[in-house]
């Protein structure tokens, strides 16, 4: 979550659930509970994979009904992205 999720409910709901807050805190919290910064922007990776899967309208819009061609369809779709990436920079 970024810091726009940053309240005391929204972490007490996690915390109910056993879930720690890796949530940035906003700059005008008068008490600053700290977050782990690594994992949050590991966790800011992922999402930023899981966006670039979703340009592709086969993989946001599941066609695929089973699991097992999604995730074939998931591993040929990043396996493109990951070309892409390495011509770009080429």
């Amino acid at each position: 979550m970024d810091k726009a999720y940053d309240s005391e409910a929204i972490r007490a709901r996690l915390r109910a659930r056993r879930i720690r807050p890796v949530i940035p805190t906003r700059s005008h919290r008068r008490q600053q509970p700290g977050f782990d910064r690594e994992l949050y922007r590991r966790r800011n990776c992922v999402e930023r994979l899981v966006g670039h899967l979703k340009q592709f309208r086969a993989v946001a819009t599941r066609y695929e009904k089973l699991a097992c061609p999604f995730l074939a369809l998931v591993q040929v779709v990043a396996a493109f992205l990951l070309a892409r990436q390495f011509v770009n920079t080429a």
